[in-house]
């Protein structure tokens, strides 16, 4: 596809050295890609010349592959190879794999007009082509072809494309030029032995994509997600009201289908397709699986403050992309369950505005690792005989180290120094000795004494001292 831009045809072209080079070309006739900028500009004085913005580029076609999960939930941004007149390698593409999609859109002819038409009206111009291998559609779109190629005519439909619509290195198809081979079928028809050994393996593997032989699989922008919900609007939706009168049509349409399959959602995305072709996502999580529709919607309310309409939404997708097992409840049996149930809503609200998690001891005995984070809602074995001593409530995010007086080397300390203010020690309980862990700190790290003080102002500290004798060093690492 290639884009004209605001006053007419345009000149693509990068800097190679001191030199101006034309890239892509649109809407121009007589310019062909390598040509020098200030050439083409003397053949179409009338065009206007742009410099290549490759992130730009890269962007522009993402947001086009969004707009396309219309068509396909399997849609992948072509990678720019090269470069073309017109239509050419360098004309960027997407890939679409509508196996099974194209009933949805009264066959594979309908679907490949309303695509191109539905581009034509974000102001593209495109051509599109329905093949059984990507490499093959790919191939003929990049020669300007269009149409649907017939099952088991991929090869035929390839045989006298020039080599430059391929994937493969300019200096490649340069050095078959010289040898006489300009056409897909021309180098096709040569040994592939020799072939390989001189051009490489890769350039044989276009070949074969190109001719069907071999179907490579896409790489789509987003996973197909496990259960979905669609709706499409004749006028486009604007009003807070109408977003959400749809999401909660949608959300009843997405549960029944879990419901069907005895399934539940952990992760419901939402995209919100623009009349301008742009999408929008917003997503929520849960901590158990899901297929209540007014649970979902209360999530889905704070979030969908973020869209902005615009000119309207003409399609909402909701895709349920994790899913578990989930069976009913039977009421007056489970109570325990439904307890837990009700306590997992409570934290799916609050996950919304604030992190919410829980900890769980972990097999370590080293003060940093003895706990670790889990879900709100996942279950929790604490062994009997942990904690093995009073831990903070929280540790500090990283110690911090200070000056300590002891009476004696064992001693707790009975002055402590933050910054540049003493502090009387009242009261003290340890030491508390705790040695690395052999198989995962390193040899020379050393052990540490932990006591808990209490300062003549009524602070409760957990204090560390790290190492033993003059190299020792003290850091407070939580308070009590």
């Amino acid at each position: 596809m290639e884009r004209l831009g605001p006053g007419g045809p345009v000149l693509v072209w990068r800097g190679v050295g001191s030199r101006r080079e034309v890239v892509a070309v649109g809407g121009v006739e007589g310019v062909r890609a390598g040509q020098a900028l200030s050439d083409a500009q003397a053949i179409a004085p009338e065009a206007q010349a742009v410099e290549e913005d490759a992130a730009a580029e890269a962007a522009l076609l993402e947001r086009l592959a969004l707009w396309a999960l219309r068509f396909s939930p399997l849609v992948s941004p072509s990678p720019v190879h090269g470069g073309g007149s017109g239509w050419g390698p360098g004309t960027p593409a997407l890939l679409l794999d509508i196996t099974g999609a194209t009933h949805l859109f009264g066959g594979e002819a309908a679907l490949l007009r309303r695509v191109v038409a539905g581009l034509a009206g974000l102001g593209f111009t495109a051509c599109g082509v329905i093949a059984g291998a990507p490499g093959t559609a790919l191939a003929l779109a990049r020669s300007g072809g269009a149409g649907i190629i017939p099952p088991s005519e991929e090869a035929a439909a390839v045989e006298d494309l020039p080599l430059s619509v391929l994937p493969i290195a300019p200096e490649v198809v340069t050095a078959l030029s010289r040898m006489g081979l300009r056409r897909i079928g021309e180098v096709r028809r040569q040994p592939r032995g020799p072939l390989a050994r001189r051009f490489g393996a890769a350039t044989l593997r276009a070949l074969e994509e190109a001719a069907g032989e071999v179907s490579a699989p896409i790489s789509p922008i987003r996973p197909p997600p496990d259960f979905s919900a669609t709706r499409e609007f004749l006028e486009p939706l604007i009003t807070r009201e109408a977003i959400d009168i749809a999401v909660a049509a949608l959300l009843r349409a997405l549960c029944r289908r879990l419901e069907e399959a005895s399934r539940g959602a952990r992760r419901v995305v939402l995209r919100a397709h623009r009349v301008d072709g742009a999408v929008q996502e917003v997503a929520i999580g849960t901590g158990l699986a899901v297929r209540d529709p007014a649970h979902l919607g209360r999530l889905f309310e704070q979030k969908l403050e973020r869209l902005e309409p615009g000119f309207g939404f003409d399609r909402i997708v909701l895709g349920a992309e994790a899913t578990e097992a989930m069976t009913g409840l039977q009421g007056g049996f489970v109570r325990g369950a439904q307890e837990t149930e009700d306590l997992a809503r409570l934290f799916d609200r609050l996950a919304q505005r604030v992190q919410v998690w829980r900890l769980a001891p972990a097999e370590s005995h080293w003060p940093e690792r003895e706990v670790t984070r889990v879900h709100a809602t996942a279950g929790v074995l604490v062994p009997q005989d942990w904690p093995r001593a009073v831990r903070p409530v929280r540790l500090l995010r990283r110690p911090l180290e200070v000056s300590a007086m002891a009476l004696l080397p064992d001693a707790p300390p009975s002055l402590l120094r933050i910054g540049k203010v003493g502090h009387r020690v009242r009261a003290a309980e340890g030491p508390e000795r705790i040695e690395p862990e052999w198989w995962r700190a390193r040899p020379d790290r050393p052990g540490r004494d932990y006591y808990r003080l209490e300062l003549a102002s009524g602070v409760r500290l957990w204090v560390c001292r790290s190492g033993f004798g003059a190299e020792a060093r003290w850091f407070v690492q939580g308070r009590l």
